[in-house]
């Protein structure tokens, strides 16, 4: 075959079974493989095991997304001995790991310790909400050429679960990444916030968004108790319960009247997955191509799937008293199931565009209605994934796009702003060490003051759990090879 430009071209037999030539990827320095086609991780895992490029720590990841900037002083990175003015009014408490502190509101958390680790350094460089969702979701610090903060763009980095949607092959035939349990939208203008999609990937990449949690302007935080945003916080209202159903699996049942000799009718079977993806979408953007059109198959025809999405609001009562009634619970008891099942990477959004963008009322807030039903899933999750043995093969990953200011500011009801220059990652399973802390801020919570780490360090131990080689690309639309790693692993949290 003809080598396009410094990268081989590969030969592939089947089509979605490529037969790597192992000389030639050494000698290229990249894995051009995977602009050929899906599901290509098994392989990809197999030429990093030979060439020694990569080491996987985990099968799956779960990336927990907090849109809106989790202040790190007041969750995971407390500052006892700053002023007032900085540390705030939650106190730390001891962790099962000596010499390791948590805010008081992460007590659950702080019991298990053993099986989760810290990076306390991680800098975004921006302090705009739209620039640090593609910053994060995409794990490049470096902004996309054109960037549009106000409409996500085909020129975009594709989104991590993107990246792992072109390289993993689900298992079980399920999605291999999933986006749940809503999209982030403005609620000021109704568009997608930037960072989500596959942008240069091109969009039949898009990772399968499952879309279980009611859209509404009210609802910011663990609805049913939440609050409104739009009120600036100055009434102190809690909104709950709501109306309308709060989450809720989309039906994915076949219709009563579709017997399996039917569907083995081309005809039919599309026009079956046609049918149910329309309840699925939410926009022009969901479930529009054929490779959606199987991954619904999937989720409608297997049993073991229909048990890993079906009607987790309804779970017993001691699973919905360790997770939550929330969506926050719901949502982590949902990611379970499916990483479970075999899904290869789960981004769980808890709460929605924003909620955790607390410049106004930051305290009781969090206090109140965020960080303990994030402590409380979060838990919950812990336990299962260990009682399971899933948790040394699944990578936990919870980050924010940006931390939050050091000096708390003079609202009415006080909060902090936007601070790219430092939050702080959680990390858990997938090899992870517990008790580590990688890198430090400063005695304010300011900067980094010890290994700072970008968000394309992030990526790429996410990358690394999922097997992904160092030499691999990914190759756009227009087959130009871009490098999945642009930054390295932590390494420190493994080793």
């Amino acid at each position: 075959m003809q080598s396009r430009g410094d990268f081989p071209a590969w030969s592939i037999s089947p089509p979605d079974h490529p037969v790597v030539i192992r000389r030639a990827a050494l000698q290229a320095g990249a894995v051009g493989l995977l602009g050929l086609g899906m599901g290509h991780l098994n392989e990809l895992r197999a030429l990093g095991a030979r060439s020694k490029l990569g080491k996987p720590t985990a099968k799956s990841v779960v990336f927990i997304f907090l849109s809106g900037g989790l202040s790190h002083i007041d969750s995971l990175d407390p500052k006892p001995d700053a002023p007032a003015s900085v540390r705030g009014p939650f106190r730390p408490i001891a962790t099962r790991t000596p010499g390791l502190f948590l805010s008081e509101h992460l007590p659950l958390l702080a019991q298990r310790s053993q099986r989760w680790a810290l990076c306390r350094s991680l800098t975004t460089a921006t302090d705009d909400h739209e620039l640090g969702h593609q910053v994060i979701l995409s794990g490049r610090i470096e902004p996309p050429p054109g960037f549009n903060p106000n409409q996500p763009q085909a020129s975009d980095w594709p989104a991590i679960a993107a990246l792992a949607n072109y390289a993993a092959r689900g298992r079980h035939n399920l999605p291999p990444a999933v986006v749940l349990p809503e999209k982030m939208i403005r609620t000021d203008n109704l568009r997608p916030r930037p960072g989500q999609f596959a942008g240069l990937l091109g969009s039949k990449w898009d990772p399968w968004f499952l879309e279980a949690a009611a859209w509404c302007h009210h609802g910011w935080g663990a609805c049913p108790r939440c609050y409104d945003g739009r009120v600036g916080f100055q009434d102190g209202r809690v909104y709950g319960p709501h109306r309308q159903p709060l989450f809720q699996v989309p039906s994915l049942l076949l219709p009563e009247d579709i017997t399996s000799a039917r569907l083995q009718n081309r005809a039919t079977l599309l026009a079956t997955v046609d049918a149910q993806r329309r309840l699925l979408e939410r926009s022009a953007e969901v479930g529009r191509y054929d490779r959606h059109q199987q991954n619904a198959l999937s989720l409608l025809a297997g049993s073991q799937t229909r048990r890993a999405l079906f009607d987790v609001t309804n779970a017993d009562r001691k699973t919905l008293d360790r997770y939550g009634r929330n969506k926050f619970g719901w949502s982590l008891l949902l990611t379970g199931r499916l990483i479970e099942a075999g899904v290869s990477l789960v981004q769980v959004n808890l709460g929605k565009t924003s909620t955790w963008d607390l410049h106004e009322a930051n305290f009781p807030i969090l206090k109140d209605l965020l960080l303990p039903p994030t402590d409380r899933a979060l838990a919950a999750l812990l336990d299962d994934l260990e009682a399971r043995g899933l948790l040394q093969d699944t990578l936990i990953v919870m980050a924010s796009e940006f931390g939050r200011t050091p000096r708390i500011n003079q609202a009415r009801l006080p909060g902090r702003d936007h601070w790219g220059n430092v939050q702080s990652v959680f990390f858990a399973g997938g090899g992870v060490k517990g008790g580590r802390v990688v890198g430090a801020s400063g005695k304010f919570g300011a900067r980094p003051a010890a290994e700072p780490q970008t968000p394309d360090n992030l990526a790429a131990t996410i990358y690394q759990a999922l097997g992904i080689p160092r030499a691999a690309v990914w190759r756009d639309v227009s087959e130009r090879p871009h490098r999945f790693y642009t930054g390295e692993p932590l390494a420190s949290l493994f080793t």
